[in-house]
């Protein structure tokens, strides 16, 4: 959605994930600022706007392209969004824009799936122009990911579906997040300090409590992490370093905090993520693998 730069992102993975991860994946997904889910049961749990097109397979099993089109159109009426590239994408756009006019109304939509997106979108969007219906927006699939996103930046392109590279992950389809032991306590019942030494898997011993440190402009210039603390005493430790909490308590003696599963804790948990990303620096938004967006910094304190 960075890359995206203000165009709607939708979710169209739901085909690539066992079903009740692609759900997960549909919440995650809304809350990093996309806009809509073509997955329903995602949509019906969290209120998600529900999206989507037809399947190429739908068009094939008509006995033309224009058919398919007029059989959507009479069912989803012209604002519906159509699959132009089944075929040959210029006749696609006559027989889509021609199939909603003849309902009685201005296309909603062209969907592009394959080939040169940024090129085939210019020549879309001229066609487009040229046939009256300017209104007409135009959305692109085809495992599109943040770099293939920010290629298209200055093509005429509306929205984006995205969705393999989206719910697994791309180039890294695990997170390699995993619990460790971090401290213990030793037979005198005192705090011990923990960490794994192993080569290219080491880890930092204690108890973490995260913050960002911003500057004065607002913009984050590192994050902070307190080894060694309690959660409410790292509170009062960030505070005096000028650094705002990161983490939420989601249990609280034992018990799930209610606000973390009521019917607003979408909505919740996308503004706070929308602040966090708006404190990010220039220099974090620019898309390049395997830089670090803002320093992390260590501090062990007790």
């Amino acid at each position: 959605t960075i890359a995206a730069h203000g165009r709607p992102c939708m979710d169209m993975g739901a085909r690539r994930a066992h079903e009740r991860a692609a759900v997960s994946a549909a919440r995650a997904a809304i809350i990093g600022g996309f806009q809509g889910t073509s997955d329903l049961e995602a949509a019906k749990r969290y209120g998600i706007r529900c999206i989507g097109t037809a399947a190429h397979a739908f068009t094939l099993l008509h006995d033309t392209e224009r058919d398919a089109f007029d059989s959507q159109v009479a069912k989803l009426g012209a604002g519906t969004t159509l699959l132009v590239d089944t075929y040959d994408i210029r006749q696609g756009v006559i027989n889509a824009v021609e199939a909603a006019r003849a309902a009685g109304g201005e296309l909603g939509a062209v969907r592009l799936d394959s080939g040169d997106l940024v090129a085939q979108a210019f020549k879309v969007r001229g066609q487009l122009d040229a046939m009256g219906a300017t209104s007409t927006k135009i959305t692109v699939t085809s495992d599109l990911d943040e770099y293939a996103i920010a290629a298209l930046g200055a093509a005429p392109v509306d929205s984006y579906g995205v969705g393999t590279k989206l719910v697994t992950g791309s180039g890294v389809p695990t997170a390699a997040l995993v619990y460790k032991v971090v401290q213990r306590e030793d037979s005198n019942g005192e705090t011990v300090l923990v960490a794994k030494k192993a080569e290219s898997k080491s880890t930092v011993g204690g108890r973490k409590v995260a913050g960002r440190v911003l500057g004065e402009d607002g913009y984050a210039t590192e994050e902070l992490l307190l080894v060694g603390t309690s959660f409410e005493e790292g509170q009062a430790l960030l505070a005096e370093r000028g650094a705002r909490p990161l983490q939420v308590q989601l249990v609280r003696g034992g018990q799930i905090d209610a606000d973390a599963w009521g019917s607003e804790a979408l909505s919740r948990a996308q503004e706070r993520h929308l602040r966090a990303r708006n404190e990010l620096p220039y220099q974090a938004w620019r898309l390049s693998e395997g830089e670090a967006a803002i320093p992390t910094r260590y501090e062990k304190v007790g």
